[in-house]
């Protein structure tokens, strides 16, 4: 394997672990507190970043006053349409809140109600991105077990990274969202449709009409991110053609184990050596499948919300971008338009005023984006290498 090129199509965007630090698992100073250098073996690393991990956790669950829960998916069958309901348990401590605890029950819309009013009302925030509508493995059967439990999953961790959030986590949507029994009449106040429609025309005028100069920090963001995505989605590709690999070695290794029992049936003098041969193919069998469970459950699922999270950053930037465009043109209207000046130095006023706030929102949001991402990456691959670890000595083992 070692002595095989990689790919041509993808290389060029696979992780340069040597040289990236945006993943600082990888580049970790490993030197103690006194200056003796941190034993060096898998085993230690790995509990040594499993355990600041343990401590960032305690520190937030000391800290947290709002936990949400996402669970108890219910089918409900209409003459219309087939959907899942869950069940959204949330315990506060907030004084803004009427009572501790609350129930309600969801679908799949409802959240995404509120992740679009959370966007609509805080444009340059970085709102955690929901999990697709359909994906390419449930859509025959959408609605079969391990799809809503991989989509409860995902909407949890979205109401937990919300929730989480110093500004989100006090919208008023979130809050009517976690203890209104019904939504519908909330969802029937938001912008109408030809609002809507102003501000999509709005947008993509400004989009064409372009920027003049974009603030150098944003434009670092913006690479950023065009790399990141680049980087992750390159990653993603490649974890999910491993599994697809070891998958179908799993699939020749249990046709491979029965062969040499069947042999050892036929060979009396090498039965025993038959037979040690088809039990460690069964167990390498074994422990494969497991460790591609965990890729499965652990790192899949992180490496494509972050996929998605890229997305979620580029629309992010698209509107900051907006939003300033907007400011430029009402500047250039005001500059030749002496008679509208004063309405229009209203507007400028305004748009000034926002185009700072959504500077200084998206630059703290960034900050705190990056913090998350990197521990949730961090995790995943932890993770990862003990299960790495774990599977190779139990080959090795057997």
């Amino acid at each position: 394997m070692s002595g095989q090129s990689v790919p041509a199509d993808f290389s060029g965007n696979m992780l340069d672990l040597d040289e990236d630090d945006d993943l600082e698992v990888f580049s970790k100073n490993t030197s103690l507190a006194d200056g003796s250098p941190m034993p060096n073996s898998p085993s230690s690393m790995v509990n040594q970043y499993r355990l600041e991990e343990d401590e960032e956790e305690q520190l937030d669950a000391n800290t947290k006053d709002l936990f949400i829960d996402v669970d108890n998916p219910e089918s409900h069958v209409t003459a219309i349409e087939t959907f899942i309901m869950y069940r959204v348990l949330t315990k506060t401590t907030r004084s803004e809140f009427d009572s501790s605890e609350y129930e309600v029950r969801r679908r799949y819309q409802d959240f995404l109600w509120l992740r679009s009013r959370l966007e609509e009302n805080h444009p340059t925030l970085i709102v955690h991105p929901l999990p697709e509508k359909f994906v390419m493995k449930g859509m025959v059967e959408r609605f079969n077990d391990d799809f809503i439990e991989t989509r409860r999953k995902a909407l949890h961790r979205f109401l937990n990274k919300i929730s989480a959030h110093p500004i989100l986590s006090y919208s008023q949507h979130l809050k009517v969202f976690l203890t209104a029994q019904e939504l519908s009449s909330h969802r029937k106040q938001g912008p109408g449709f030809l609002s809507r429609m102003g501000e999509t025309v709005r947008a993509v005028a400004n989009s064409v009409r372009g920027l003049r100069s974009r603030p150098e920090e944003f434009t670092q963001m913006q690479e950023y991110v065009e790399d990141f995505s680049n980087k992750i989605c390159s990653v993603d590709k490649v974890t999910q053609r491993i599994i697809k690999e070891q998958r179908e070695y799993v699939d020749e290794l249990k046709q491979y184990s029965p062969t040499y029992t069947q042999w050892a049936g036929s060979e009396e003098e090498l039965a025993e050596s038959l037979n040690g041969v088809a039990s460690c193919v069964e167990r390498c069998s074994k422990e494969t499948e497991e460790q591609i469970y965990h890729l499965s459950e652990v790192l899949v699922p992180t490496l494509h919300e972050y996929v998605l999270c890229a997305e979620t950053l580029k629309a992010v930037m698209r509107r900051r971008d907006n939003i300033q465009a907007e400011f430029e043109a009402k500047s250039e209207a005001l500059a030749s338009r002496k008679a509208d000046q004063d309405a229009l130095q209203e507007e400028v006023d305004g748009l000034a005023d926002r185009v700072e706030l959504a500077n200084n929102a998206l630059k703290g949001d960034w900050a705190r984006w990056q913090n998350i991402m990197r521990n949730d990456l961090k995790s995943a691959f932890i993770s990862t290498a003990e299960k790495n670890m774990e599977y190779y000595e139990k080959i090795r083992s057997s």
